[in-house]
């Protein structure tokens, strides 16, 4: 068997970059086309492993501890050696008062108390062996945890990305794995010893003194049975407790991200209430979870402390009549002080545990949600050579939604040809846009790629084949370097600077202080909406596409710089698909589709849509005046 012997820990910070949802949104549209997902498969526990961890419905979280098996194994044989000195002790105390110091032997003392002390230092290194143990697998399985929940999500379509707020996959990978780890933590280390050493403690209080020890036989059944009961409220508490933090966490999130607007708009006020609502939401529901288990310590604390006084007032009376010995006495107290102790500890077992079955249940959830049946990754020999696109009568409509936002799509364009898409604000462009890598599917009809359905090509294959510039460009903190390059990982320095020139971002690169090598502050807030633009432009073609999608990629770019970077572009010798509000970029387009409510209006060229649609006509007098169709 082997495992880890060095283990990294990953940690997520909540920053606003990672958390705002339209740029999750964006970034997974760009991680699905620029690379493939891992694939990872899951081994189980047996069902024996399993439910001694509590619930064998968990087994998709608690199956990353079987890499493990060997350092769990030694980590409860250390505490079966820490339990046994435990019992051992209160046993060879008796021993030693009713041998030695009872009878003032001081060998007997010597010898029983050499022992108790070698036993005690055994314990000592045990439990310091054991603690290492703990942690290796404690951290380990934070590691492979958090490593297969990010594999998951990547695997992600947006259907099951918009099943969970990013808020919530973010408390995910930080306070719902935390909580697992600290628990599994705390089952190496105490939580298997506890009940244990309850039981170990009432059956030597029976071999040292059956009639002092009858007490354990009425108090431990009730304790237990009340111990469960505080388990099952506390486990439904935390999980309100959990949603709790999910929601301070999204409210936290959105002012990050909106911090420009809130001051622009003054809302400050407004958001400042909002949060402290969340926060005292999450204060009130703390308070009471916290406090309904902590209520549990006392009432056990206090029967148990009740069994020891009856056992030293019976203890006392057995003793005085001559029917037992101090030394017996001593030891069945020093038992119901161990028994007690133990009980004590459930109350931080019940928390831990209560927590962390809450946050198993949020993290299984994520690593039970079922992988997208045509999800293809397979090898295969079809590739997108040449670039042609065919719609034939494609709708479509997001999942959970009866209203089609696209609705009977048609049309062909031919390998090397650029198309612009044109239309109102909610017109269907960018859903149009999504279905090319695949991020949705049709819900009827079919897309070719080179003549043949895209079901016939693998993802990989498809989404290789794309340049994708979103709407709204995104940057990753990183150099200017690095945001390129995250198109193509092996790309050269040539190969980077080339990319740039085309995208005409060179020249302004070169004017930065670190020029490649500057770093983009967080989402580019140190870059003007052109320049990311043009970057995200610039990985995109670095690529070598065999098909570009620029969706409103250029809005932010004057008429002379946009001009010069379509002409670059040809040299790419790809289909070309824009998304534009701007007729002069229309124009300059081999075709164009005009899109209104989801339906195809018209489509042909420039010339064709003038005389085919009023709606083109009328948007082309908007920008060039009333005279432009007439002189045309």
């Amino acid at each position: 068997m082997t495992y880890r012997t060095e283990v990294k820990e990953v940690s997520l910070v909540a920053g606003p970059h990672a958390l705002d949802v339209a740029n999750l949104s964006i970034s997974k549209q760009l991680i699905k086309i620029y690379s493939q997902p891992t694939k990872c498969f899951l081994t189980l526990f047996s069902n024996h492993h399993l439910k001694t961890l509590g619930d064998s419905n968990l087994k998709e979280v608690f199956s990353f501890l079987k890499p493990y098996k060997l350092p769990i194994i030694i980590a409860y044989l250390l505490t079966f050696i820490e339990l046994g000195v435990e019992l051992a002790l209160p046993f060879f105390l008796g021993k030693m008062i009713n041998v030695g110091v009872v009878n003032q032997d001081i060998n007997n003392i010597i010898m029983w108390g050499s022992i108790m002390i070698g036993l005690a230092f055994l314990s000592f290194i045990a439990g310091i062996i054991n603690s290492f143990y703990a942690s290796h697998v404690t951290y380990a399985f934070g590691y492979d945890l958090r490593e297969k929940l990010f594999d998951k999500i990547q695997e992600f379509t947006f259907k099951n990305l918009n099943k969970f707020p990013v808020s919530g996959l973010v408390t995910r990978f930080t306070n719902d794995v935390r909580q697992v780890q600290n628990t599994i933590f705390m089952a190496l280390r105490i939580m298997a010893k506890a009940p244990l050493l309850v039981l170990g403690g009432v059956i030597m209080a029976f071999v040292v003194n059956a009639k002092l020890a009858l007490i354990f036989l009425v108090t431990v059944p009730l304790l237990i049975g009340f111990i469960l009961w505080v388990l099952k409220i506390s486990t439904i508490q935390f999980d309100r407790l959990q949603r709790r933090v999910d929601h301070v966490n999204r409210v936290m999130q959105e002012n990050l991200a909106g911090m420009r607007l809130i001051k622009a708009f003054v809302r400050r006020n407004y958001e400042k209430e909002r949060f402290t609502e969340a926060n005292t939401d999450l204060a009130v529901t703390t308070r009471k979870a916290f406090r309904f288990v902590e209520a549990s310590m006392p009432i056990l604390l206090f029967v148990m402390n009740l069994s020891i006084i009856f056992i030293i007032w019976f203890g006392n009376a057995q003793s005085i009549a001559g029917e037992t010995s101090v030394g017996d006495v001593v030891a069945v107290v020093n038992y119901a002080m161990r028994v007690a102790m133990a009980i004590s500890m459930f109350t931080f077992i019940i928390l831990a545990f209560s927590r962390a079955r809450a946050s198993a249940i949020r993290i299984k959830n994520v690593l039970v949600v079922k992988e997208d049946p045509y999800e293809r990754y397979e090898d295969d020999q079809n590739t997108v050579t040449e670039g042609s696109i065919q719609f034939k009568d494609v709708s479509f409509a997001y999942p959970a939604k009866n209203e089609k936002v696209l609705d009977d799509i048609s049309f062909e364009l031919k390998g090397q040809e650029k198309l612009a898409i044109i239309g109102a604000t909610g017109a269907g462009k960018t859903s149009l846009f999504q279905l090319l890598p695949e991020l949705y599917r049709p819900t009827e009809g079919t897309i070719y790629l080179d003549e043949k359905p895209m079901s016939d090509y693998p993802l990989k294959t498809i989404r290789d084949s794309i340049g994708y510039v979103p709407q709204s460009p995104l940057l990753f903190t990183g150099t200017v370097t690095d945001n390129i390059a995250w198109g193509k990982q092996d790309a050269s320095k040539e190969e980077i600077i080339k990319a740039a020139k085309d995208a005409q971002i060179h020249e302004t690169i070169m004017g930065l202080s670190e020029q490649y090598e500057t770093r983009v502050g967080q989402k580019g807030v140190n870059l003007s909406g052109g320049q990311k633009q043009r970057i995200s432009i610039a990985r995109a073609l670095l690529r070598k596409p065999k098909i570009l999608m620029l969706d409103d990629s250029t809005s932010a770019l004057d008429l002379a710089t946009e001009s010069r970077l379509l002409d670059a572009i040809q040299d790419y010798h790809c289909t070309t698909l824009i998304i534009t509000q701007k007729i002069s970029t229309a124009i300059s387009a081999d075709r164009i589709l005009l899109l209104d409510e989801g339906r195809v209006l018209a489509f042909g060229t420039h010339d064709e849509l003038l005389e085919q649609s009023d709606l083109y006509g009328r948007i082309v007098e908007s920008q060039f005046g009333k005279g432009y169709k007439r002189a045309r």
